[in-house]
């Protein structure tokens, strides 16, 4: 049976997440995908703190490098977040041959089509599911189920920051601030939001 390794750059609250969905339904997944999965290296500045995950099976390393250049490493796992240094870091995973899965939102919005090039000039993946419609399979339906749709656009409140705090405010009409510090403390949004903020403040005046 074929094996995919996995490097994960990023282990903060959706990394771990990651991880401990790839150790935990290790079995399952290979059982679905007809390959065996190795959580290989995950690289995080921060490598003391306790994540609550066990990874006696992977390492946990401070530098990124050692997921960019390691040759057995298939698939590089981009959970860092922001622009930077996340584009250089995809950029060089895909020159290195690697396929790249994202969550980023942001660094899509801003440098999707130079790493969407780069993965194409390089013949491999670059799969951002994950960063649309709060991970919903919206890209996959688009391309196979719904190919013969001429789509021309799509709206809606598809984040999940925005999710949570809009539903807060409906249902238990705490303030705004109030329900961004909650999504905080649960992880839901990033301890530096400015990039869901704007968005989220027009939702809630509408």
């Amino acid at each position: 049976m074929k094996t995919i390794r996995v490097g994960i750059l990023g282990l903060g609250v959706v990394g771990t997440g990651v991880a401990d969905l790839l150790i935990r339904k290790k079995h399952l997944l290979e059982s679905r995908i007809g390959a065996q999965l190795n959580l290989k290296t995950i690289a995080d500045i921060d490598t003391a703190t306790d994540r609550g995950i066990d990874l006696k099976t992977a390492a946990l390393v401070p530098d990124a490098g050692a997921v960019l250049t390691d040759p057995d490493i298939d698939v590089v796992v981009e959970l860092i977040g922001g622009r930077s240094p996340a584009r250089e870091l995809i950029l060089t995973a895909l020159k290195n041959g690697k396929h790249v899965v994202t969550a980023n939102k942001a660094l899509l919005a801003d440098c999707g089509n130079e790493l969407m090039e780069s993965a194409r000039k390089n013949r491999v993946d670059l799969a951002f599911e994950a960063s649309c419609g709060g991970c919903m399979p919206i890209i996959k339906t688009l391309r196979e189920s719904l190919v013969a749709n001429d789509i021309k656009s799509m709206s809606g409140i598809l984040n999940g920051t925005c999710n949570y705090i809009l539903s807060r405010i409906s249902k238990e009409g705490c303030t705004f601030e109030e329900a961004l510090k909650k999504a905080q403390e649960l992880g839901f949004a990033e301890a530096e939001p400015s990039l869901d903020i704007p968005d989220l403040k027009r939702g809630v005046h509408v």
